[in-house]
């Protein structure tokens, strides 16, 4: 099966950190003097935004949406943004609110768009991890879905030796189906790095493990290191993120992991089992 991302880009220099965040208010001013979604009934006329600040919106709340289900199953991208409008406090932040369609992620032939999510989306100034409120149908049968995570499961169990592997996918883009489990649970833990990394200016999408690394366990989880690539957008960076991945299927998503560019420790790692959850909620699912 051929994975659903381009080939990963040539890695460029990287800028320095505050020139990177010139550059992306540069290129979000621009967007905003681009066609705008129309304000819904009632609202008032300001209340059309840019395209793109709604498409910022809909993508984090998906990575949060897939980290927290915490199945590879039920992966989902983005299809469509319908309707969006946003709220800017020059203090606080800007609150996006929206609505978008999905499609399953591992989508079978003439498959269509399985449905609709609303989401409250704030941006806290220029800061990362959005703080995300979002509902959606649910798009997928809770049974089928145990039951593929159950097999995947099974599958990753019955290797005799742990995965040890790099490059997925390969040079030419290609996931060899046997290594297409381990990709799918690395982009499960990649969707809380991405969003814990967005902001109003900067998104990103995997495009490759550079390296995947099983450990034997005693007990029933799935336990791996992997490295990934992220294509930050619009620096253009690469950037290398260590992540450490604990899933059993129907528990939570437990991950760890620091990326490698020039940031604050803050700013630079996390780890989850959901930290500041609080802030953020995810419902009928």
């Amino acid at each position: 099966m051929q994975p659903r991302r381009p080939q990963p880009p040539a890695p460029r220099s990287r800028a320095p950190r505050p020139a990177a965040r010139l550059l992306a208010l540069q290129v979000l001013l621009a967007l905003q003097g681009a066609a705008t979604m129309p304000s819904g009934p009632g609202q008032p006329p300001d209340a059309g935004l840019s395209r793109g600040l709604l498409q910022q919106a809909a993508r984090a709340a998906l990575h949060f949406l897939n980290f927290r289900a915490g199945s590879p199953s039920a992966l989902r991208l983005l299809a469509a943004v319908q309707q969006g409008r946003a709220r800017v406090d020059s203090q606080r932040g800007c609150k996006v609110d929206l609505v978008f369609s999905t499609e399953r992620y591992n989508q079978e032939e003439g498959e269509e768009h399985l449905g609709k999510c609303s989401a409250n989306v704030f941006f806290k100034n220029q800061k990362p991890r959005p703080a995300i409120n979002v509902t959606c149908t649910r798009l997928m049968d809770q049974k089928k879905r145990q039951q593929d995570d159950y097999l995947l499961y099974k599958q990753m169990k019955k290797l005799k030796n742990p995965l040890d592997a790099v490059s997925i996918p390969d040079s030419h883009g290609y996931i060899d189906p046997s290594l297409r489990p381990i990709w799918d649970l690395a982009f499960l833990g990649s969707s809380y790095v991405m969003w814990e990394k967005t902001s109003q200016f900067l998104h990103y999408y995997l495009v490759q493990l550079s390296s995947v690394k099983q450990w034997k366990t005693n007990d029933d989880v799935i336990d791996f290191d992997y490295t990934v690539l992220l294509h930050e957008f619009p620096t253009q960076e690469i950037i290398p993120c260590l992540i450490h991945l604990v899933w059993y299927p129907g528990k939570p998503l437990k991950v760890k992991y620091r990326c490698e560019e020039l940031q604050t420790s803050e700013e630079a790692s996390g780890t989850a089992e959901g930290s500041a959850m609080e802030l953020t909620q995810l419902s009928n699912f």
